[in-house]
C-alpha cells in the first residue's frame, strides 16, 4: 500500500512553517520562513508589512516540497492554521486592501470602522489564506474570537441586528463559516503552482492557532493542562461547555467541533523575552556558543543548569509588554548582588515564566474546580531540558513534552486525517499521531523552595512594584 501524506500549515507570529506528515504523525519534510519585522506606527498600529503572511508561506512551502522524498500525488490534503486575533481587510477580488493587522494592533480590539471604500470583506488571517488557497470566501468558525459578531454557543454569525451593529461589520462583508474538520475547498492551480504543492487537494478547516496547537499536543482530558510557550504564553484545559463571565480564564473555540478550550490569563511577549536577552548579549555570546558547537539557547541553558533553583535571590517580573488595564507596568529584575552573572539572569527569566504561569493556572483551576495530574509543554522553549525541569519543580507534577513540539502543524494534520476519514474521530487520530518524547518529574527540594518563593514573595510582587512604576510612568 502506497504511503500517504498530509500538509500541516502553521502560520505563526514570528514565522510561517509548512510540515509534511505521514499518517502516523511522523515529520517527513518541513520548511520555515521568518516573518519580516512588524511595521510599527503611532496610535497602536502594528501591521504585517506588504503581503508577508502569504509571501513567507510560499517560501516555507517550496522548502518543504524541495525536501519531500515522496510522490506529490500521495499528498491527500492540507490543514491550515494561522495566527488568531488578527484582522485582514480585503478588496472585492480577495486581495489585501491594506496590510494585515497584527493581534498586537490596537484596532483589532475595537469594533471595525469602515474607512476605506475599497474594503469589501473583513476577515481573519485564516480567511485570507483560505481564499488565497481555494478562491473561496469561506473560513473556519473557530478563529473568530474578539471583535466579531459571532454566536459562540452556535459557532455561527449572530442573527441579532444589535450585535451586528455593535461590531460594525455587516453580514455581506463576512466570510461564510465552516466547522473544524470540514472541507473549505480545494487548492487552485494558481496556488499550487506558486506553493509547489499538488492542485485540487482538499483544504480542511482547523481553528485558531492555540486550539490547533492543543490538539496537536494531545490535549484531550480535563485533568491535563497544555502550556504553550510562544510570543504569547498561555495555558489551556479542554472542556465541553461555554462558560461566560469568568475571571481567571476565558473560553476559546477548540479544534474539535462544539468543544471548547479554557484559556488562562497569560504572558504577553513571553518567550520573546528570552530572545530579547539573547540579542542583548550581542555577538560575543554567539561566538562563544559557536565555538562550543551549540546554539545560543543551548549555550545559555548549559550555563544556567549550574545555577541553583531560585537564581540566588534574583527575581524577574515579565511585563515587557504592559497589559491594557495596567499600562504603567514595565519589566523588572530585583535582587542583584555580586554573585549574579548572565546565567543567573537567564535562569531568572525562565523561572519568572514558570512561576507566572503557575499562578495563572492555579487561578484557572480554582475557578473550574479541578486538580491537575500533569502538564504538557509545547513550543520551541520545550526543547530546553532546564526549562522543562523548572516547570516540573514549580508545578510539583510531571511535565511532558512531545516528539513534535511545534504542535500546531500536527494539529492541522490531525484535522485533515479526521475529515478525510483516515481515522474515525479526533481521539483515535490523536492517539495514533501524537507521541510523547519524555517526561520530567518534580524534585522535592526544588518544589519546596519554589513554593515558598511564590507564596511569600512572587505571587503578590506586583502589588509592591506597581506603586513605584506608577510614579515612574509620570516621568517617562
Amino acid at each position: 500500500m502506497m504511503k500517504k501524506y498530509i500538509i500541516g500549515i502553521d502560520g505563526g507570529s514570528q514565522s510561517s512553517k509548512v510540515v509534511i506528515f505521514d499518517l502516523e504523525g511522523v515529520i517527513v519534510s518541513e520548511g520555515k520562513c521568518e516573518l519580516q519585522p512588524m511595521h510599527l506606527a503611532e496610535n497602536g498600529v502594528v501591521e504585517h508589512p506588504d503581503d508577508d503572511l502569504w509571501d513567507s508561506l510560499v517560501v516555507a512551502s517550496r522548502a518543504a516540497m524541495d525536501n519531500f522524498p515522496g510522490n506529490k500525488a500521495d499528498i491527500i490534503g492540507l490543514g491550515l492554521c494561522t495566527i488568531r486575533f488578527c484582522r485582514a481587510l480585503l478588496k472585492r477580488d480577495g486581495s489585501l486592501a491594506s496590510p494585515v493587522m497584527s493581534w498586537m494592533d490596537a484596532r483589532v480590539s475595537k469594533p471595525y470602522e469602515h474607512a476605506n471604500e475599497e474594503v469589501a470583506y473583513v476577515t481573519t488571517t485564516s480567511g485570507y489564506m483560505t481564499h488565497r488557497l481555494t478562491g473561496n470566501f469561506v473560513d473556519t468558525a473557530a478563529n473568530y474570537q474578539g471583535q466579531w459578531p459571532i454566536d459562540t454557543d452556535a459557532w455561527t454569525w449572530s442573527a441579532d441586528e444589535t450585535v451586528i451593529s455593535q461590531f460594525g461589520i455587516p453580514r455581506r462583508m463576512l466570510f461564510d463559516l465552516q466547522m473544524p474538520g470540514t472541507k473549505l475547498g480545494t487548492v487552485t492551480e494558481q496556488a499550487a503552482n506558486t506553493l509547489g504543492i499538488p492542485a485540487d487537494i482538499p483544504v480542511i478547516a482547523t481553528a485558531n492557532d492555540k486550539a490547533v496547537e492543543a490538539l496537536g499536543a494531545g490535549l484531550l482530558t480535563e485533568n491535563t493542562a497544555l502550556i504553550s510557550l510562544g510570543t504569547y504564553i498561555a495555558a489551556m484545559i479542554p472542556g465541553p461547555t461555554n462558560p461566560k463571565g469568568t475571571t481567571a480564564f476565558w473560553t476559546n473555540f477548540a479544534s474539535t467541533p462544539h468543544q471548547y478550550l479554557y484559556e488562562s490569563n497569560g504572558i504577553r511577549r513571553g518567550m520573546w523575552t528570552v530572545s530579547w536577552f539573547k540579542e542583548l548579549l550581542g555577538d560575543d555570546i554567539m561566538l562563544k556558543a559557536h565555538q562550543d558547537g551549540h546554539s545560543v539557547e543551548e549555550f545559555l541553558n548549559r550555563e544556567a543548569q549550574h545555577i541553583p533553583a531560585g537564581s540566588e535571590g534574583l527575581m524577574t517580573i515579565l511585563d515587557w509588554l504592559a497589559p491594557s488595564d495596567a499600562p504603567y507596568r514595565k519589566g523588572m529584575m530585583i535582587g542583584f548582588d555580586a554573585r549574579h552573572t548572565r546565567a543567573h539572569i537567564y535562569r531568572s527569566i525562565l523561572e519568572a515564566i514558570t512561576l507566572t504561569m503557575k499562578n495563572r493556572v492555579d487561578e484557572m483551576c480554582a475557578e473550574l474546580g479541578i486538580t491537575l495530574d500533569n502538564i504538557i509543554i509545547s513550543g520551541g522553549g520545550s526543547n530546553s531540558t532546564l526549562l522543562m525541569q523548572i516547570f516540573a519543580d514549580v508545578f510539583g507534577i510531571p511535565a511532558t513534552r512531545n516528539e513534535v513540539n511545534g504542535s500546531a502543524s500536527l494539529g492541522a494534520a490531525i484535522c485533515v486525517a479526521v475529515a478525510l476519514e483516515v481515522y474515525p474521530n479526533y481521539n483515535t487520530a490523536t492517539k495514533k499521531m501524537v507521541r510523547i518524547r519524555d517526561q520530567f518529574e518534580a524534585t522535592l527540594k526544588n518544589n519546596t523552595l519554589y513554593s515558598r518563593i511564590n507564596q511569600e514573595v512572587y505571587r503578590d510582587i506586583t502589588a509592591t512594584t506597581d506603586t513605584i512604576l506608577k510614579k515612574a510612568a509620570m516621568i517617562f
